[in-house]
C-alpha cells in the first residue's frame, strides 16, 4: 500500500506555483478545503485560475485569495455572495467565466474519467454557446463542452485513510466527489484520517487511486453561507 500522507496543508500544496489552474471543491461554504486555501493565501502564489462552484464570501474560502488578488480568472457557476468578487469583475480586474452548474460538474467528472469532451443542451442559444461547436441530437441542439484541464484538484472529505480512500458527508459530496481526480494531482484534506482497513469498503466514495496527497485538517469553521430558520410552533 502506498502511504499518501503529508504532514499539513503547507506540505500538501507544495509545487503549486504562479499561473497554475486549480479545481477547488465545495458547495457554497459546505465542504470547502479550508486549510488548503489558507495555506495558498500564506504562500502568496498568484495569477491562479480557480475552478469552483462558487467563490466563497469576502472573508472566507476563495474570497481570501480574491482579497489578495491571487486569482486572475474564476470559472464558477454561482458567485452572488462575494462583494469583492463583484467589484473585481465589474472593474475588469478579474476574468470570469460563468458556467451552468451541471455543466461545471460534468466537466470535472469528464476530466476525472479521462473523457475529453461531451455534448450538453445546457446553454444552447445563450452566451455560453458562443464559439462552441453545436450538434443536433433527437431534434434538440447541443453544444460541445471540453473537460477541464487543471494542474491540481483540492478537495475536502469527512474521512480518509493513508491510501487516499475518501468518504464525504452530506452536501460536501456534491462537487468534491467529481473534482477528486480531475486534476493532474489531487490533494485531499480530511476531518478524520484513519488507518487502512478502518473504512468500510462499501461506503468509500472515491478510491485512493485518484488521490496523491492526503492530510488531516484542523480547526474547521464550517460556516453557514445563508442561515434560514423557522419559528418553532
Amino acid at each position: 500500500m502506498i502511504d499518501k500522507r503529508v504532514k499539513n496543508a503547507k506540505e500538501a500544496i507544495a509545487g503549486i506555483s504562479d499561473g497554475m489552474t486549480l479545481i477547488v471543491g465545495g458547495f457554497g461554504l459546505c465542504g470547502i478545503p479550508e486549510n488548503s486555501i489558507n495555506a495558498l493565501v500564506e504562500s502568496n502564489v498568484t495569477n491562479l485560475t480557480c475552478i469552483s462552484n462558487n467563490a466563497g464570501v469576502d472573508d472566507f474560502g476563495l474570497g481570501l485569495l480574491l482579497q489578495k488578488k491571487q486569482i486572475k480568472k474564476m470559472i464558477a457557476s454561482y458567485v452572488g455572495e462575494n462583494a469583492e468578487f463583484e467589484r473585481q469583475m465589474l472593474s475588469g480586474e478579474l476574468d470570469v467565466e460563468l458556467t451552468p452548474q451541471g455543466t461545471l460538474a460534468e466537466k470535472c467528472r469528464a476530466a476525472q474519467h479521462g473523457i475529453p469532451a461531451f455534448y450538453t443542451p445546457a446553454g444552447y442559444g445563450t452566451e455560453v454557446a458562443e464559439g462552441k461547436e453545436t450538434k443536433e441530437f433527437d431534434g434538440k441542439m447541443h453544444i460541445l463542452e471540453h473537460a477541464f484541464k487543471a494542474d491540481y484538484s483540492i478537495v475536502k472529505a469527512w474521512k480518509g485513510d493513508h491510501a487516499g480512500n475518501l468518504i464525504f458527508k452530506g452536501t460536501a459530496r456534491n462537487f468534491n466527489a467529481p473534482m477528486a481526480g480531475s486534476g493532474k494531482i489531487t490533494i485531499a484534506e480530511v476531518e478524520e484520517l484513519v488507518e487502512p482497513g478502518q473504512l468500510d469498503p462499501n461506503e468509500i466514495h472515491i478510491p485512493g487511486i485518484m488521490v496523491q496527497r492526503i492530510f488531516q485538517g484542523e480547526k474547521f469553521e464550517k460556516r453557514i453561507e445563508q442561515r434560514t430558520v423557522r419559528k418553532r410552533p
